[in-house]
This record gives C-alpha cells, sequence and structure tokens, in this order.
C-alpha cells in the first residue's frame, strides 16, 4: 500500500528559489507528485531528475532576465530569505500584498 499522506514542506503564496538555478518564485498551486508531461520529465538530463513521488510546485517564476511559470520537484526547492517581494506580473493577480516574507490568498480587493 502506498503512502498518500504526503504533505508538502512549502506552501500557497510562500516565496522560494531554486537549489542550483538562478530564479525564485511564488508557489501557486501543488501537485502531491509528478503530473506533467513524460515528454517533459524526459527532458531534464538523467543525472539530475527528480524521483516522480515527492509534491512539485508550479510558480510564478522569475530571474534577471524574464517572467514564467515554473514546474519545480520539491527536492530543488528552498525558502527564500531575501525578503524582496516577486515581480511576476500574475502574483498580483491571485494574492494579496506582499508581507513577512510570503503572499497572503486572495485577489486584491483595488
Amino acid at each position: 500500500m502506498t503512502d498518500f499522506a504526503r504533505v508538502a514542506k512549502f506552501r500557497l503564496g510562500q516565496v522560494v528559489r531554486h537549489r542550483t538555478h538562478p530564479f525564485r518564485g511564488v508557489i501557486f498551486d501543488v501537485d502531491p507528485e509528478f503530473a506533467n508531461t513524460q515528454e517533459w520529465y524526459e527532458s531534464i538530463p538523467e543525472e539530475v531528475r527528480p524521483a516522480k513521488d515527492q509534491p512539485f510546485y508550479h510558480l510564478f517564476a522569475e530571474n534577471e532576465a524574464t517572467y514564467y511559470v515554473a514546474y519545480v520537484s520539491e527536492q530543488n526547492l528552498i525558502p527564500d530569505s531575501s525578503g524582496e517581494p516577486v515581480e511576476h506580473p500574475e502574483v498580483m493577480e491571485h494574492f494579496g500584498d506582499f508581507e513577512d516574507g510570503h503572499y497572503p490568498l486572495g485577489h486584491r480587493l483595488n
């Protein structure tokens, strides 16, 4: 019997960064285990390919050059300790104002 009681380490609205790649973002959705395409999965080099049986996070991500949506395994994320907001334009459409290192759930009312 498989244990489906896995708890995600990170939460919606939390600002995180990738463990090895230079980007950070806000979590807007969580899959309890891998739920993307096999083609996407196989595009990751085998030596760094994450296990599928862990939470995967959808991020409004940014780096120095652009904004995008990222899909990242839990093992490749760490909390962002910069205290800085994320500038991705979709963040404010889905979350409230940045406070204490995270974004509260809910739409802004302005």
